[in-house]
Protein backbone atom coordinates (compact mmCIF):
# COMPACT_ATOMS: atom_id res chain seq x y z
CA UNK A 1 0.00 0.00 0.00
CA UNK A 2 1.41 3.44 -0.45
CA UNK A 3 -0.28 6.79 0.52
CA UNK A 4 -3.70 4.42 1.49
CA UNK A 5 -3.91 3.88 -2.28
CA UNK A 6 -3.49 0.72 -3.96
CA UNK A 7 -0.32 0.30 -5.32
CA UNK A 8 -0.49 -1.04 -9.09
CA UNK A 9 3.30 0.66 -10.04
CA UNK A 10 5.18 -2.95 -10.44
CA UNK A 11 4.01 -4.82 -13.12
CA UNK A 12 3.58 -8.35 -11.55
CA UNK A 13 4.80 -11.37 -13.19
CA UNK A 14 2.04 -12.58 -15.28
CA UNK A 15 3.75 -15.52 -17.17
CA UNK A 16 3.26 -15.99 -20.96
CA UNK A 17 -0.30 -15.59 -20.76
CA UNK A 18 -2.36 -15.66 -23.77
CA UNK A 19 -3.74 -12.55 -25.84
CA UNK A 20 -7.25 -13.40 -24.80
CA UNK A 21 -6.55 -13.69 -21.20
CA UNK A 22 -9.29 -12.36 -19.48
CA UNK A 23 -11.75 -14.57 -21.10
CA UNK A 24 -14.66 -14.20 -21.18
CA UNK A 25 -17.85 -12.32 -19.84
CA UNK A 26 -21.13 -12.94 -19.93
CA UNK A 27 -23.28 -10.34 -22.13
CA UNK A 28 -26.84 -9.23 -20.64
CA UNK A 29 -29.64 -9.26 -23.37
CA UNK A 30 -30.94 -6.24 -22.43
CA UNK A 31 -31.00 -2.80 -23.69
CA UNK A 32 -28.85 0.54 -22.29
CA UNK A 33 -31.57 2.16 -21.48
CA UNK A 34 -32.43 -1.07 -19.36
CA UNK A 35 -29.45 0.02 -16.86
CA UNK A 36 -31.09 3.09 -15.61
CA UNK A 37 -34.28 1.55 -14.92
CA UNK A 38 -32.18 -1.25 -11.91
CA UNK A 39 -30.40 1.69 -10.79
CA UNK A 40 -33.27 3.67 -10.33
CA UNK A 41 -35.03 0.75 -8.56
CA UNK A 42 -31.70 0.07 -6.05
CA UNK A 43 -30.84 3.68 -5.71
CA UNK A 44 -33.56 5.58 -6.20
CA UNK A 45 -32.56 8.44 -3.38
CA UNK A 46 -28.64 8.19 -4.27
CA UNK A 47 -27.00 11.37 -5.95
CA UNK A 48 -26.52 9.65 -9.64
CA UNK A 49 -24.93 13.74 -10.92
CA UNK A 50 -23.38 16.44 -9.56
CA UNK A 51 -23.69 19.47 -11.59
CA UNK A 52 -21.94 22.25 -9.73
CA UNK A 53 -23.22 22.15 -6.41
CA UNK A 54 -26.59 20.38 -7.36
CA UNK A 55 -27.59 16.58 -6.83
CA UNK A 56 -29.46 14.74 -8.83
CA UNK A 57 -30.55 11.20 -8.08
CA UNK A 58 -31.16 8.03 -9.71
CA UNK A 59 -34.90 8.38 -9.41
CA UNK A 60 -35.08 12.23 -10.51
CA UNK A 61 -32.93 10.93 -13.40
CA UNK A 62 -35.50 8.14 -14.59
CA UNK A 63 -38.38 10.65 -14.25
CA UNK A 64 -37.23 13.08 -16.48
CA UNK A 65 -36.21 10.55 -19.03
CA UNK A 66 -39.38 8.62 -19.32
CA UNK A 67 -41.05 12.45 -19.45
CA UNK A 68 -38.71 13.61 -21.90
CA UNK A 69 -39.22 9.98 -23.88
CA UNK A 70 -42.84 10.75 -23.87
CA UNK A 71 -42.30 13.92 -25.16
CA UNK A 72 -40.65 12.30 -28.12
CA UNK A 73 -42.77 9.82 -28.74
CA UNK A 74 -46.17 12.16 -28.73
CA UNK A 75 -45.06 15.30 -29.66
CA UNK A 76 -42.10 14.83 -31.96
CA UNK A 77 -43.85 11.86 -33.43
CA UNK A 78 -40.14 10.24 -33.32
CA UNK A 79 -40.38 6.60 -33.98
CA UNK A 80 -38.26 3.10 -33.17
CA UNK A 81 -35.14 3.16 -35.55
CA UNK A 82 -35.48 7.20 -36.00
CA UNK A 83 -32.33 8.89 -35.80
CA UNK A 84 -31.96 11.80 -32.98
CA UNK A 85 -29.46 14.59 -33.15
CA UNK A 86 -28.03 14.98 -29.53
CA UNK A 87 -26.04 18.11 -30.08
CA UNK A 88 -24.76 19.64 -26.41
CA UNK A 89 -22.15 20.00 -24.32
CA UNK A 90 -21.45 18.02 -20.33
CA UNK A 91 -24.41 18.45 -18.45
CA UNK A 92 -27.10 16.35 -17.07
CA UNK A 93 -29.49 17.49 -19.96
CA UNK A 94 -27.29 15.10 -22.49
CA UNK A 95 -27.52 12.11 -19.66
CA UNK A 96 -31.63 12.62 -19.91
CA UNK A 97 -31.50 13.38 -23.73
CA UNK A 98 -29.52 10.64 -24.14
CA UNK A 99 -31.46 7.78 -22.22
CA UNK A 100 -34.56 9.31 -23.68
CA UNK A 101 -33.86 8.97 -27.10
CA UNK A 102 -33.41 4.99 -25.88
CA UNK A 103 -36.11 4.88 -24.12
CA UNK A 104 -38.50 5.87 -26.85
CA UNK A 105 -37.00 3.11 -28.87
CA UNK A 106 -34.37 5.62 -31.21
CA UNK A 107 -31.32 5.79 -32.39
CA UNK A 108 -28.79 8.80 -30.47
CA UNK A 109 -26.46 10.76 -33.22
CA UNK A 110 -24.13 12.18 -30.77
CA UNK A 111 -22.35 15.49 -32.56
CA UNK A 112 -19.09 17.07 -31.47
CA UNK A 113 -20.24 20.63 -29.95
CA UNK A 114 -17.07 21.87 -31.14
CA UNK A 115 -18.59 21.57 -35.25
CA UNK A 116 -19.95 24.52 -36.40
CA UNK A 117 -22.91 24.71 -38.86
CA UNK A 118 -21.25 23.52 -42.02
CA UNK A 119 -19.88 20.53 -40.57
CA UNK A 120 -23.32 19.66 -38.77
CA UNK A 121 -25.01 19.73 -42.02
CA UNK A 122 -23.49 15.94 -42.63
CA UNK A 123 -24.65 14.43 -39.78
CA UNK A 124 -28.26 15.70 -40.34
CA UNK A 125 -28.16 14.48 -44.16
CA UNK A 126 -26.72 11.66 -43.79
CA UNK A 127 -27.92 10.51 -40.98
CA UNK A 128 -31.58 11.75 -42.03
CA UNK A 129 -32.69 12.90 -38.56
CA UNK A 130 -35.25 15.50 -38.45
CA UNK A 131 -35.14 16.29 -34.43
CA UNK A 132 -32.11 17.24 -32.71
CA UNK A 133 -31.33 18.38 -28.70
CA UNK A 134 -29.22 20.66 -28.52
CA UNK A 135 -27.72 23.14 -26.07
CA UNK A 136 -29.35 26.88 -26.43
CA UNK A 137 -25.63 28.33 -27.11
CA UNK A 138 -25.43 26.06 -30.57
CA UNK A 139 -29.19 26.58 -32.05
CA UNK A 140 -26.97 28.95 -34.08
CA UNK A 141 -25.46 26.08 -35.68
CA UNK A 142 -28.84 23.81 -36.19
CA UNK A 143 -30.95 26.73 -37.46
CA UNK A 144 -29.66 26.53 -41.34
CA UNK A 145 -30.65 23.22 -41.57
CA UNK A 146 -34.25 23.51 -40.31
CA UNK A 147 -36.40 22.94 -43.38
CA UNK A 148 -39.20 20.84 -44.71
CA UNK A 149 -37.59 17.64 -45.22
CA UNK A 150 -34.76 17.92 -42.84
CA UNK A 151 -35.09 19.01 -39.57
CA UNK A 152 -38.15 19.78 -38.66
CA UNK A 153 -37.94 19.76 -34.43
CA UNK A 154 -35.38 21.36 -32.41
CA UNK A 155 -35.27 20.80 -28.67
CA UNK A 156 -33.00 23.48 -26.61
CA UNK A 157 -31.91 23.41 -23.09
CA UNK A 158 -29.87 26.45 -21.35
CA UNK A 159 -27.48 24.20 -18.73
CA UNK A 160 -27.81 27.25 -16.59
CA UNK A 161 -31.08 25.89 -15.43
CA UNK A 162 -29.56 23.06 -14.17
CA UNK A 163 -26.93 23.86 -11.85
CA UNK A 164 -26.81 25.09 -8.58
CA UNK A 165 -27.14 28.67 -7.20
CA UNK A 166 -25.63 29.85 -5.47
CA UNK A 167 -22.17 28.42 -5.50
CA UNK A 168 -18.92 29.11 -4.54
CA UNK A 169 -17.33 26.86 -7.32
CA UNK A 170 -16.18 29.16 -10.70
CA UNK A 171 -18.82 28.27 -13.18
CA UNK A 172 -18.19 28.12 -16.89
CA UNK A 173 -19.16 30.92 -19.25
CA UNK A 174 -22.08 28.70 -20.51
CA UNK A 175 -23.39 28.83 -17.11
CA UNK A 176 -22.53 32.18 -16.41
CA UNK A 177 -23.80 34.30 -19.68
CA UNK A 178 -26.98 35.54 -20.32
CA UNK A 179 -29.26 32.53 -22.01
CA UNK A 180 -30.16 34.13 -25.89
CA UNK A 181 -34.24 33.05 -26.25
CA UNK A 182 -34.73 29.89 -28.58
CA UNK A 183 -37.17 31.61 -30.17
CA UNK A 184 -34.91 33.07 -32.07
CA UNK A 185 -34.27 29.40 -34.36
CA UNK A 186 -38.95 29.05 -35.89
CA UNK A 187 -40.18 26.29 -33.96
CA UNK A 188 -37.34 25.40 -30.95
CA UNK A 189 -39.10 24.11 -28.49
CA UNK A 190 -38.05 24.24 -24.68
CA UNK A 191 -36.51 22.03 -22.85
CA UNK A 192 -38.78 22.99 -19.80
CA UNK A 193 -41.93 22.80 -21.76
CA UNK A 194 -41.03 19.21 -23.12
CA UNK A 195 -40.41 17.35 -19.40
CA UNK A 196 -43.69 19.12 -18.12
CA UNK A 197 -45.77 18.35 -21.21
CA UNK A 198 -46.50 15.35 -19.11
CA UNK A 199 -46.04 12.46 -21.29
CA UNK A 200 -45.24 8.88 -20.38
CA UNK A 201 -43.42 6.60 -22.68
CA UNK A 202 -45.05 3.73 -23.95
CA UNK A 203 -43.53 -0.17 -23.11
CA UNK A 204 -40.60 -0.53 -24.25
CA UNK A 205 -39.81 -2.28 -27.87
CA UNK A 206 -36.11 -2.55 -28.87
CA UNK A 207 -34.05 -5.35 -28.47
CA UNK A 208 -30.42 -5.90 -28.00
CA UNK A 209 -29.80 -6.32 -31.59
CA UNK A 210 -31.91 -2.93 -32.55
CA UNK A 211 -29.67 -0.29 -33.38
CA UNK A 212 -29.23 2.36 -30.67
CA UNK A 213 -26.08 4.72 -31.21
CA UNK A 214 -24.75 6.22 -34.31
CA UNK A 215 -21.51 7.93 -33.41
CA UNK A 216 -19.11 9.78 -36.62
CA UNK A 217 -15.98 9.08 -37.56
CA UNK A 218 -14.07 9.95 -40.58
CA UNK A 219 -11.17 8.57 -42.19
CA UNK A 220 -9.18 8.62 -45.90
CA UNK A 221 -12.35 10.23 -47.89
CA UNK A 222 -12.92 12.83 -45.77
CA UNK A 223 -16.48 12.05 -44.93
CA UNK A 224 -17.71 11.31 -41.49
CA UNK A 225 -19.12 7.86 -41.68
CA UNK A 226 -21.52 6.81 -38.90
CA UNK A 227 -20.16 3.71 -37.32
CA UNK A 228 -23.54 1.35 -36.48
CA UNK A 229 -23.76 0.13 -33.03
CA UNK A 230 -26.33 -1.66 -31.35
CA UNK A 231 -27.21 -1.94 -27.51
CA UNK A 232 -25.64 -5.46 -27.59
CA UNK A 233 -21.94 -3.66 -29.16
CA UNK A 234 -22.44 -0.89 -26.44
CA UNK A 235 -23.60 -3.14 -23.40
CA UNK A 236 -20.47 -4.91 -24.80
CA UNK A 237 -18.22 -2.52 -22.99
CA UNK A 238 -20.44 -1.23 -20.64
CA UNK A 239 -20.73 -4.62 -18.05
CA UNK A 240 -16.91 -4.72 -18.50
CA UNK A 241 -15.65 -1.00 -17.85
CA UNK A 242 -15.68 -1.52 -13.83
CA UNK A 243 -14.54 -5.09 -14.03
CA UNK A 244 -11.40 -3.54 -15.65
CA UNK A 245 -10.87 -0.06 -13.60
CA UNK A 246 -12.06 -1.74 -10.51
CA UNK A 247 -15.20 0.04 -10.21
CA UNK A 248 -18.32 -0.38 -7.99
CA UNK A 249 -21.53 1.33 -6.67
CA UNK A 250 -19.23 3.04 -4.58
CA UNK A 251 -16.85 5.17 -6.96
CA UNK A 252 -17.56 8.48 -7.48
CA UNK A 253 -16.48 9.59 -11.07
CA UNK A 254 -15.13 12.77 -12.79
CA UNK A 255 -17.17 13.52 -15.61
CA UNK A 256 -14.53 15.76 -17.94
CA UNK A 257 -14.29 12.88 -21.00
CA UNK A 258 -16.69 14.80 -23.56
CA UNK A 259 -19.80 12.05 -23.43
CA UNK A 260 -20.35 12.49 -27.23
CA UNK A 261 -16.83 10.35 -27.63
CA UNK A 262 -17.31 7.12 -27.25
CA UNK A 263 -14.84 6.80 -24.27
CA UNK A 264 -16.95 9.18 -22.41
CA UNK A 265 -19.95 7.63 -23.50
CA UNK A 266 -19.00 4.50 -22.28
CA UNK A 267 -16.74 4.35 -19.54
CA UNK A 268 -17.70 7.29 -17.50
CA UNK A 269 -21.76 7.92 -18.37
CA UNK A 270 -22.71 4.85 -19.26
CA UNK A 271 -20.95 3.10 -16.88
CA UNK A 272 -21.33 5.07 -13.78
CA UNK A 273 -25.40 4.86 -14.73
CA UNK A 274 -24.71 0.63 -14.68
CA UNK A 275 -22.67 0.06 -11.89
CA UNK A 276 -25.20 2.95 -9.93
CA UNK A 277 -21.92 5.08 -9.08
CA UNK A 278 -21.84 8.88 -8.83
CA UNK A 279 -20.65 10.67 -11.42
CA UNK A 280 -19.52 14.56 -11.30
CA UNK A 281 -20.38 16.60 -14.14
CA UNK A 282 -17.96 19.26 -15.85
CA UNK A 283 -19.09 21.27 -19.03
CA UNK A 284 -16.07 22.33 -19.49
CA UNK A 285 -12.09 21.85 -17.94
CA UNK A 286 -10.94 24.05 -15.52
CA UNK A 287 -8.22 22.90 -13.50
CA UNK A 288 -9.04 24.58 -10.13
CA UNK A 289 -12.73 23.75 -10.67
CA UNK A 290 -11.14 20.31 -11.26
CA UNK A 291 -9.75 19.78 -7.95
CA UNK A 292 -12.49 21.63 -5.98
CA UNK A 293 -14.80 19.04 -7.19
CA UNK A 294 -12.36 16.21 -6.84
CA UNK A 295 -12.15 17.04 -2.98
CA UNK A 296 -15.54 17.77 -2.26
CA UNK A 297 -17.17 14.91 -3.81
CA UNK A 298 -14.55 12.28 -2.64
CA UNK A 299 -13.88 11.64 -6.35
CA UNK A 300 -12.31 8.20 -6.31
CA UNK A 301 -11.73 7.58 -10.41
CA UNK A 302 -10.93 10.11 -13.44
CA UNK A 303 -10.91 8.82 -17.00
CA UNK A 304 -9.13 11.61 -18.87
CA UNK A 305 -6.62 12.21 -22.06
CA UNK A 306 -2.91 13.13 -21.61
CA UNK A 307 -3.32 16.60 -22.16
CA UNK A 308 -6.02 16.95 -19.35
CA UNK A 309 -3.81 15.51 -16.81
CA UNK A 310 -0.70 17.28 -17.88
CA UNK A 311 -2.90 20.57 -17.63
CA UNK A 312 -3.97 19.25 -13.82
CA UNK A 313 -0.34 18.46 -12.52
CA UNK A 314 0.71 21.65 -13.97
CA UNK A 315 -1.68 23.65 -11.22
CA UNK A 316 0.05 24.54 -8.31
CA UNK A 317 -2.42 23.34 -5.87
CA UNK A 318 -1.71 19.74 -7.09
CA UNK A 319 -0.10 17.89 -4.38
CA UNK A 320 -0.50 14.79 -2.52
CA UNK A 321 -3.36 15.97 -0.73
CA UNK A 322 -5.31 17.63 -3.27
CA UNK A 323 -5.47 14.33 -4.89
CA UNK A 324 -5.70 11.76 -1.98
CA UNK A 325 -9.50 10.49 -2.85
CA UNK A 326 -8.57 9.14 -6.17
CA UNK A 327 -8.03 5.40 -6.41
CA UNK A 328 -7.73 4.86 -10.27
CA UNK A 329 -6.80 7.35 -12.91
CA UNK A 330 -6.44 6.13 -16.71
CA UNK A 331 -7.68 7.04 -20.46
CA UNK A 332 -6.42 6.50 -23.89
CA UNK A 333 -6.50 9.01 -27.11
CA UNK A 334 -2.87 9.22 -27.03
CA UNK A 335 0.47 7.87 -25.01
CA UNK A 336 0.38 9.23 -22.04
CA UNK A 337 3.89 10.88 -21.26
CA UNK A 338 6.28 8.69 -19.22
CA UNK A 339 7.92 12.01 -17.51
CA UNK A 340 4.01 12.77 -16.91
CA UNK A 341 3.60 8.80 -15.58
CA UNK A 342 6.36 9.17 -13.20
CA UNK A 343 4.96 12.17 -11.42
CA UNK A 344 1.58 11.22 -11.54
CA UNK A 345 2.78 8.06 -9.29
CA UNK A 346 5.52 10.05 -7.16
CA UNK A 347 2.21 12.25 -6.29
CA UNK A 348 -0.37 9.82 -5.82
CA UNK A 349 1.09 6.13 -5.83
CA UNK A 350 -1.43 5.42 -9.04
CA UNK A 351 -0.15 4.48 -12.29
CA UNK A 352 -1.96 6.02 -15.11
CA UNK A 353 -3.20 2.80 -16.95
CA UNK A 354 -3.82 2.84 -20.82
CA UNK A 355 -6.26 1.66 -22.74
CA UNK A 356 -7.13 1.65 -26.41
CA UNK A 357 -10.31 1.82 -28.54
CA UNK A 358 -11.88 3.20 -31.52
CA UNK A 359 -15.55 4.56 -32.30
CA UNK A 360 -16.28 1.44 -34.61
CA UNK A 361 -15.47 -0.46 -30.97
CA UNK A 362 -17.44 1.66 -28.42
CA UNK A 363 -14.19 2.39 -26.42
CA UNK A 364 -11.66 -0.50 -25.20
CA UNK A 365 -10.65 -3.39 -26.89
CA UNK A 366 -7.21 -3.48 -25.12
CA UNK A 367 -6.56 -2.05 -21.73
CA UNK A 368 -3.95 -2.27 -19.03
CA UNK A 369 -4.56 -4.79 -15.76
CA UNK A 370 -4.77 -2.13 -12.92
CA UNK A 371 -2.62 -4.15 -11.28
CA UNK A 372 -0.38 -5.08 -14.17
CA UNK A 373 -0.17 -1.76 -16.10
CA UNK A 374 2.59 -1.34 -17.87
CA UNK A 375 3.70 2.25 -19.57
CA UNK A 376 3.26 3.18 -22.77
CA UNK A 377 1.25 0.05 -23.55
CA UNK A 378 -2.13 -0.35 -24.91
CA UNK A 379 -2.66 -3.30 -22.59
CA UNK A 380 -4.14 -6.32 -23.48
CA UNK A 381 -7.24 -7.29 -24.91
CA UNK A 382 -10.28 -7.23 -22.89
CA UNK A 383 -13.04 -9.56 -21.80
CA UNK A 384 -14.71 -11.84 -24.90
CA UNK A 385 -11.87 -9.75 -27.31
CA UNK A 386 -9.47 -11.41 -29.85
CA UNK A 387 -6.34 -9.49 -31.23
CA UNK A 388 -3.78 -10.30 -33.12
CA UNK A 389 -0.80 -8.73 -35.39
CA UNK A 390 -0.59 -9.26 -39.18
CA UNK A 391 0.90 -8.55 -42.21
CA UNK A 392 -1.33 -5.73 -43.61
CA UNK A 393 -1.16 -6.91 -47.02
CA UNK A 394 -1.28 -10.67 -46.65
CA UNK A 395 -3.57 -11.04 -43.45
CA UNK A 396 -0.66 -13.38 -41.97
CA UNK A 397 -0.72 -13.51 -38.26
CA UNK A 398 2.98 -12.30 -37.23
CA UNK A 399 4.98 -13.74 -34.18
CA UNK A 400 5.63 -11.18 -31.05
CA UNK A 401 7.76 -8.55 -31.59
CA UNK A 402 7.15 -8.21 -35.26
CA UNK A 403 5.42 -4.76 -35.92
CA UNK A 404 1.91 -4.91 -38.24
CA UNK A 405 -1.59 -4.01 -38.37
CA UNK A 406 -3.63 -4.62 -35.33
CA UNK A 407 -6.87 -6.33 -36.28
CA UNK A 408 -9.52 -7.44 -33.89
CA UNK A 409 -12.65 -9.82 -33.14
CA UNK A 410 -15.57 -8.95 -30.55
CA UNK A 411 -18.79 -8.62 -29.65
CA UNK A 412 -18.22 -4.80 -29.15
CA UNK A 413 -16.70 -4.37 -33.05
CA UNK A 414 -19.65 -2.21 -34.81
CA UNK A 415 -22.44 -3.76 -37.37
CA UNK A 416 -20.51 -1.23 -40.15
CA UNK A 417 -20.67 1.93 -41.70
CA UNK A 418 -24.05 3.95 -42.34
CA UNK A 419 -24.89 3.86 -45.85
CA UNK A 420 -21.25 3.07 -47.03
CA UNK A 421 -21.14 -0.85 -47.91
CA UNK A 422 -17.73 0.23 -49.48
CA UNK A 423 -15.96 0.98 -47.03
CA UNK A 424 -17.36 -1.38 -44.55
CA UNK A 425 -16.17 -4.19 -46.37
CA UNK A 426 -12.94 -2.41 -46.24
CA UNK A 427 -12.83 -2.30 -42.83
CA UNK A 428 -12.60 -6.19 -42.63
CA UNK A 429 -10.17 -8.96 -43.17
CA UNK A 430 -11.12 -12.74 -43.40
CA UNK A 431 -8.97 -14.56 -41.45
CA UNK A 432 -9.81 -18.35 -41.29
CA UNK A 433 -13.29 -18.07 -42.14
CA UNK A 434 -13.89 -15.52 -40.10
CA UNK A 435 -13.97 -11.50 -39.89
CA UNK A 436 -11.39 -9.04 -38.24
CA UNK A 437 -11.86 -5.61 -37.58
CA UNK A 438 -8.88 -3.59 -39.06
CA UNK A 439 -8.04 -0.70 -36.97
CA UNK A 440 -5.90 0.78 -39.66
CA UNK A 441 -2.86 1.36 -36.46
CA UNK A 442 0.24 -0.39 -36.23
CA UNK A 443 1.64 -2.28 -33.57
CA UNK A 444 3.22 -5.04 -31.84
CA UNK A 445 2.65 -7.92 -29.02
CA UNK A 446 5.51 -8.79 -26.91
CA UNK A 447 5.54 -12.63 -25.40
CA UNK A 448 2.91 -11.42 -22.39
CA UNK A 449 0.40 -10.92 -24.55
CA UNK A 450 0.33 -6.94 -24.44
CA UNK A 451 0.01 -4.95 -27.01
CA UNK A 452 1.80 -1.55 -28.59
CA UNK A 453 1.04 1.42 -30.63
CA UNK A 454 4.42 1.90 -32.91
CA UNK A 455 2.62 3.86 -35.80
CA UNK A 456 -0.49 4.22 -37.92
CA UNK A 457 -1.32 2.82 -41.57
CA UNK A 458 -4.59 5.18 -41.61
CA UNK A 459 -4.05 8.80 -42.19
CA UNK A 460 -5.00 10.42 -39.16
CA UNK A 461 -3.79 13.72 -36.73
CA UNK A 462 -4.19 12.88 -32.85
CA UNK A 463 -4.27 16.44 -31.48
CA UNK A 464 -5.04 16.38 -27.83
CA UNK A 465 -7.32 13.05 -27.96
CA UNK A 466 -9.18 14.39 -30.96
CA UNK A 467 -9.03 12.29 -34.01
CA UNK A 468 -8.00 14.60 -36.96
CA UNK A 469 -8.64 13.40 -40.63
CA UNK A 470 -6.37 15.47 -43.06
CA UNK A 471 -8.30 14.55 -45.72
CA UNK A 472 -11.57 16.35 -43.99
CA UNK A 473 -9.92 19.47 -43.09
CA UNK A 474 -8.39 19.89 -46.94
CA UNK A 475 -11.83 19.50 -48.39
CA UNK A 476 -12.87 22.60 -46.17
CA UNK A 477 -9.70 23.98 -46.85
CA UNK A 478 -10.44 24.26 -50.41
CA UNK A 479 -13.30 26.63 -49.84
CA UNK A 480 -11.08 29.59 -49.28
CA UNK A 481 -10.68 31.67 -52.43
CA UNK A 482 -7.10 31.86 -52.26
CA UNK A 483 -5.65 28.39 -51.93
CA UNK A 484 -4.95 26.21 -55.13
CA UNK A 485 -3.99 22.88 -53.52
CA UNK A 486 -3.69 22.30 -49.82
CA UNK A 487 -2.04 19.33 -47.86
CA UNK A 488 -2.55 18.48 -44.58
CA UNK A 489 -0.26 17.17 -41.72
CA UNK A 490 0.93 16.25 -38.46
CA UNK A 491 3.21 18.41 -36.83
CA UNK A 492 4.68 17.49 -33.33
CA UNK A 493 3.40 19.94 -30.04
CA UNK A 494 4.62 19.73 -26.72
CA UNK A 495 1.18 20.41 -25.34
CA UNK A 496 -1.24 18.78 -27.65
CA UNK A 497 1.04 15.54 -28.88
CA UNK A 498 0.21 16.53 -32.34
CA UNK A 499 -0.96 20.14 -33.97
CA UNK A 500 -2.82 20.27 -37.68
CA UNK A 501 -0.50 21.80 -40.56
CA UNK A 502 -1.39 23.15 -43.42
CA UNK A 503 0.68 23.16 -46.61
CA UNK A 504 -0.44 25.54 -48.76
CA UNK A 505 0.07 26.10 -52.69
CA UNK A 506 -1.25 29.95 -52.77
CA UNK A 507 -3.21 30.95 -56.13
CA UNK A 508 -1.79 33.27 -58.35
CA UNK A 509 -2.48 36.99 -57.28
CA UNK A 510 -2.59 38.18 -53.99
CA UNK A 511 -0.77 36.03 -51.48
CA UNK A 512 -2.57 35.55 -48.31
CA UNK A 513 -0.83 35.41 -44.71
CA UNK A 514 -0.68 31.89 -42.47
CA UNK A 515 -2.76 34.59 -39.85
CA UNK A 516 -5.25 34.86 -42.50
CA UNK A 517 -5.22 31.35 -43.11
CA UNK A 518 -5.55 30.50 -39.75
CA UNK A 519 -8.12 32.86 -38.40
CA UNK A 520 -10.44 31.72 -41.71
CA UNK A 521 -10.01 28.35 -40.82
CA UNK A 522 -10.98 28.75 -37.47
CA UNK A 523 -14.57 30.14 -38.71
CA UNK A 524 -14.82 27.16 -41.18
CA UNK A 525 -14.36 23.96 -38.87
CA UNK A 526 -14.44 22.78 -35.03
CA UNK A 527 -11.08 24.35 -33.44
CA UNK A 528 -9.77 21.14 -32.85
CA UNK A 529 -9.60 20.56 -36.58
CA UNK A 530 -8.36 23.86 -37.68
CA UNK A 531 -4.43 24.05 -38.63
CA UNK A 532 -2.34 25.67 -36.31
CA UNK A 533 0.45 26.27 -38.53
CA UNK A 534 0.50 26.77 -42.18
CA UNK A 535 3.33 26.51 -44.65
CA UNK A 536 3.54 28.17 -48.35
CA UNK A 537 4.81 26.35 -51.08
CA UNK A 538 5.27 26.41 -54.96
CA UNK A 539 4.10 23.16 -55.31
CA UNK A 540 2.59 19.70 -53.94
CA UNK A 541 4.99 16.62 -54.31
CA UNK A 542 3.00 14.46 -56.75
CA UNK A 543 2.81 11.07 -57.88
CA UNK A 544 3.23 9.39 -61.31
CA UNK A 545 -0.55 9.42 -61.20
CA UNK A 546 -1.25 12.98 -60.16
CA UNK A 547 -1.83 11.91 -56.61
CA UNK A 548 -0.24 14.33 -53.70
CA UNK A 549 2.28 12.46 -51.86
CA UNK A 550 1.05 13.79 -48.55
CA UNK A 551 3.48 10.66 -46.87
CA UNK A 552 6.33 12.65 -47.89
CA UNK A 553 5.39 15.74 -46.71
CA UNK A 554 4.54 13.85 -43.54
CA UNK A 555 8.01 12.13 -43.26
CA UNK A 556 9.30 16.15 -43.37
CA UNK A 557 7.37 17.43 -41.02
CA UNK A 558 8.37 14.42 -38.78
CA UNK A 559 12.04 15.14 -39.86
CA UNK A 560 12.35 18.58 -38.93
CA UNK A 561 10.90 17.77 -35.97
CA UNK A 562 13.10 15.25 -34.50
CA UNK A 563 15.42 16.16 -31.91
CA UNK A 564 19.13 18.00 -32.79
CA UNK A 565 17.16 19.12 -36.05
CA UNK A 566 17.03 22.70 -37.38
CA UNK A 567 13.75 23.90 -38.36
Amino acid sequence: MSNGHLDVSRPRDIGRAPPDRRGTLPIPETTVPHNLDVSAARYPSRTAIWYYGRPFSYGDLKREVDALAGYLSAEARVRQGERVLVFMQNCPQYVIAYHAVLRADAVVVPVNPMNLADEVRHYVENSGARVAIVGSELLDRVAPHVAPGRLDTVLATAYADYAGAPTDLALPPELTQPTEPIDRVAGAVSWSRAIGAGHAPGPPRASADDLAVLPYTSGTTGSPKGCIHTHRTLMSTIVQAGLLNLQSAADVMLAVAPFFHVSGMQMVMNNCIYLGAQMVVMTRWDREVALDLIARHGVTSFVSIPTTLIDLLASPRTDRAALASLRTIGGGGAAMPEAIAERLHDLTGLSFFEGYGLTETAAPTHSNPPLAARRQCLGTPVFNTRSRVVDPDSGAELPPGQVGEIVLRGPQVFKGYWNDPDATGAAFLEIDGEAWFRTGDLGRMDDDGYFYMVDRLKRMINASGFKVWPAEVESMMFRHPDIQEVCVVGSRDAHRGETVKAVVVPKSGRRPTEREIVDWARTQMATYKAPRLVEFVDALPKSGTGKVQWRLLQAREDSAAAPGSAR
